[in-house]
């Protein structure tokens, strides 16, 4: 696709992105990827019902912030919640504890989440004259989550060429799609991301539990690069690395 105007009085910057923010270690180090590679941030966060949105949107509202972001556009909406289907916005169907051996696709699984997610921020940069959207998959997350795998992206691009205006430009960026957590974690402290200011607990939001698959996995990169992580936590767990 190539950058153009899609309107004359909305022109398109192809230095400005949209960045999904959600809070976590994942879209924080994506915002900074994006920062780095000398785009003006625009934050969106999206509150969908899930059981940590209100520590979450701190955390991204105070990312937002560190960044210097242009804009910092907040979405709550209840309709993920209302159609159910995951632990994560279902209050009768509890948070099960990591299971690195388990297959199929996680209770945590929102489904065709974030083609929700990302329609909403392509709506928000078409609007903003925003060449990008950054979203922070990664590898491990594709592993169980079929709306992460690149495969996912590369079709909604297309959805992005074929259903916005003829002369608009948006791509889908998801700088981290190939790496892992331990990859993320490693580029993000080379980033100087305040991991402090990021939440990744599904259970809870003060303290994170240690113990939920998001735990697992941001314990286990920290401690994979040495790293004491630096939230608090209600047990923290070895997972194979040096913590």
């Amino acid at each position: 696709m190539t950058d153009a105007n899609f309107a004359s009085d909305v022109p398109t910057d192809d230095r400005s992105a949209v960045v999904l923010l959600s809070g976590g270690m994942d879209s924080a180090t994506t915002a900074y990827e994006a920062r780095e590679r000398g785009y003006e941030i625009h934050a969106l966060h999206t509150s969908y019902g899930q059981r940590t949105e209100d520590r979450e949107r701190e955390c991204a509202r105070l990312l937002a912030d560190d960044l210097d972001a242009a804009d910092f556009l907040r979405i709550e909406t209840g309709h993920l919640a209302a159609v159910g289907g995951s632990s994560l916005t279902d209050e009768g169907t509890p948070v099960a504890d990591a299971d690195p051996d388990g297959e199929g696709i996680p209770d945590t699984y929102v489904p065709f989440r974030n083609a929700n997610l990302l329609s909403m921020a392509v709506s928000y940069a078409e609007a903003s004259g925003c060449s990008a959207v950054f979203v922070g998959a990664h590898s491990e997350d594709f592993a169980g989550y079929p709306d992460c795998r690149p495969a996912f992206f590369e079709a909604f691009e297309r959805v992005v060429e074929v259903g916005t205006r003829p002369e608009t430009g948006i791509s889908i960026e998801a700088p981290f799609v190939e790496a892992s957590k331990t990859d993320i974690a490693a580029r993000g402290v080379d980033l100087g991301v305040p991991f402090e200011h990021t939440w990744s607990c599904y259970r809870a939001e003060e303290p994170a539990c240690g113990t939920c698959d998001s735990c697992a996995f941001r314990l286990e990169a920290f401690q994979n690069i040495g790293v004491r992580d630096p939230i608090a936590y209600a047990e923290r767990p070895s997972y194979g690395g040096r913590e």
